[in-house]
């Protein structure tokens, strides 16, 4: 099915302008050819890994947003009222970082294991 440029413009104005902006552009940096070498050379260290509460805090930088964190898995029974009280007073008396290291921007693409 071909399409010319003004009908596919017609037709999907907003994809049209998205891909002439070339704002949401991704940079492939290599391509396979073979799909059981990519799927052997993915990250099976993570894989239906589900972050917990630590996790999340780990990636805050103040206790403010670590709170935020504690309330947020409290009020949606991600968490139970009695564990983020402990977790509350461990950040009110050691701080944030006392949950760990920050967590780094893409922490789950870096540290898979290949």
């Amino acid at each position: 099915m071909e399409f010319d440029k003004a009908r596919f413009k017609k037709m999907f104005p907003n994809l049209a302008e998205e891909l002439e902006s070339g704002e949401h552009k991704v940079s492939t940096n290599s391509v396979r050819t073979d799909a059981q070498k990519g799927e052997s050379a993915a990250s099976k260290r993570f894989v239906h890994y589900i972050p917990d509460v630590i996790d999340f805090i780990r990636r805050c930088d103040t206790e403010e947003q670590a709170e935020e964190i504690i309330a947020f898995m409290e009020k949606r029974g991600e968490i139970r009222k009695q564990y983020a009280k402990r977790l509350r007073r461990q950040l009110r008396d050691k701080g944030v970082r006392s949950f760990g290291s920050k967590k780094e921007e893409n922490f789950y693409l870096k540290h898979g294991q290949k």
